[in-house]
């Protein structure tokens, strides 16, 4: 089993009103991340994310491939105190 990890993201630029949280959703359920993604009130989108490190690195590398929106910039943190969801969703 691959070291697991949780981060925390937060991507800014062109992000809401595009479908990018349902995009963020299909490609977290296909990679088994569970955790949340949700619309921020400054315009950006959070996400919280906890999987298997391949599975992290597959997600972190989709998310600027959204055709409908337009990523500026993508921050992630390490979580150190791992996060256990049972499901993926957007809130």
């Amino acid at each position: 089993m691959d070291l697991m990890r949780c981060i925390e993201v937060i991507v800014k630029g062109k992000v809401q009103r595009v479908g990018f949280r349902y995009f963020v959703s299909r490609a977290a359920k296909e990679l088994g991340i569970k955790g949340f993604v949700k619309n921020m009130p400054d315009g950006s989108v959070y996400i919280l994310a906890t999987a298997e490190e391949f599975a992290i690195d597959k997600f972190l590398s989709l998310l600027p491939t959204y055709k409908n929106a337009v990523v500026k910039k993508i921050e992630v943190r390490e979580i150190q105190d791992l996060q256990m969801f049972e499901k993926f969703e957007v809130r």
